[in-house]
């Protein structure tokens, strides 16, 4: 009896300590399976975690496929886009010779006349060179060897020293000294050294496209009208056709040249007009930041700046800003008056104002600029 007893108190025992082995176990994979949860959790912390991290990066994270697809887009249509600028525009020109100056020269005065060819080779010339000047020019790259260039930051893509108003064109794949932006229509980053030839290519632009708007515009008028009352007469002769039968086609009431020119005249008014506002309206938001002493990318970099230091109860001043008539100066590269007319009416080659990897005062500037209260 006593050995049956012992040998149940054994078996009770051995189940009750396989028991406790048990509990144990199942409390260690637990625990080891909390730690390791914890560690990878503060290991994809870890590598997401940035202090500088708001809406603005979440979004640009988000739309980061859309951007990688608009950047490979434009890269390879930037081709393109040069070649109907120059066939457009050779067509205007070229309407400009056939159709519109023999007008001017028949039936405007002399002094009309001698204006008219005047300006309107002057503006062709000038559209000319700085749209080449605009495509050919490189933007200016800051140096890829070691140096002893200042540095504001590293590029993140490049992995090398950016100097002061420099970024990165994802487009062209490389840094840009004083990047404004990149232009598809120039297949070319806007940059320190072509900056000057991008604007004044925007505006002779306008200017030309407002010349042969306005040069244009009655014949723009008896154009279209020709053309309204050939659809009439058109249909009328449709309408008699489909009465009576013809063992002969009717001549037509407009020859083929007769229509051409009316079209081209038409088409003319029609993009001309439309270039100039939309080019007039960049080239006003470039005469505005121009004046302002900033680029297109450092206009929402100090918006942003001045926003968060208002909250500081802080100014911000921009260090690149001369005021607005020495900006013209500055950007312009005007030292005397005679560069009003050698290098502002003229075509000039002359490079910027310094290299644009230190911004030290210009010496067109006589005045000491803002105190720098905050940047």
């Amino acid at each position: 009896m006593r050995s049956r007893q012992r040998a149940f108190s054994a078996v009770m025992r051995l189940c009750v300590k396989c028991l406790r082995v048990g509990r144990r176990c199942r409390f260690r994979l637990a625990w080891r399976a909390q730690q390791l949860w914890r560690y990878g959790h503060l290991c994809l912390r870890s590598l997401l975690y940035n202090s500088f991290t708001n809406s603005d990066v979440v979004l640009d994270s988000l739309f980061e496929p859309i951007y990688w697809l608009v950047d490979h887009v434009t890269r390879w249509f930037g081709v393109v886009f040069v070649a109907l600028v120059i066939v457009l525009t050779s067509s205007i020109v070229a309407i400009v010779y056939i159709c519109l100056l023999p007008v001017i020269l028949q039936s405007y005065p002399p002094g009309w006349i001698c204006w008219h060819l005047a300006y309107g080779h002057w503006n062709l010339l000038m559209i000319l060179f700085h749209y080449y000047m605009a495509i050919t020019t490189p933007p200016g790259h800051p140096p890829q060897a070691k140096s002893n260039t200042v540095a504001v930051s590293i590029c993140r893509k490049c992995i090398s020293p950016k100097p002061a108003r420099t970024h990165h064109c994802s487009i062209c794949n490389r840094c840009v000294l004083k990047m404004d932006h990149h232009c598809p229509w120039l297949n070319n980053c806007v940059g320190h050294y072509n900056h000057r030839y991008f604007f004044s290519f925007c505006l002779v632009m306008t200017m030309g496209c407002v010349y042969c708007g306005i040069s244009s515009w009655d014949m723009f008028r008896e154009a279209y009208a020709a053309i309204e009352r050939l659809k009439r007469l058109e249909k009328e002769t449709l309408q008699v056709a489909a009465n009576q039968t013809y063992y002969q086609t009717p001549p037509p009431a407009f020859s083929f040249r007769q229509r051409a020119f009316h079209k081209s005249i038409v088409y003319l008014w029609v993009l001309c007009s439309s270039v100039a506002l939309a080019l007039g309206a960049l080239t006003l938001w470039h005469a505005a930041l121009i004046t302002r002493g900033e680029t297109s990318i450092e206009r929402h970099i100090n918006k942003k700046e001045r926003q968060r230091l208002q909250k500081k109860g802080r100014v911000f001043r921009n260090p690149y800003s001369y005021g607005a008539w020495a900006n013209w100066k500055v950007f312009l590269g005007v030292d005397t008056r005679r560069h009003w007319l050698t290098r502002v009416l003229l075509p000039s080659t002359h490079l910027p104002h310094g290299t644009g990897l230190s911004w030290d005062r210009p010496p067109c500037v006589t005045e000491p600029r803002t105190p720098l209260l905050a940047l």
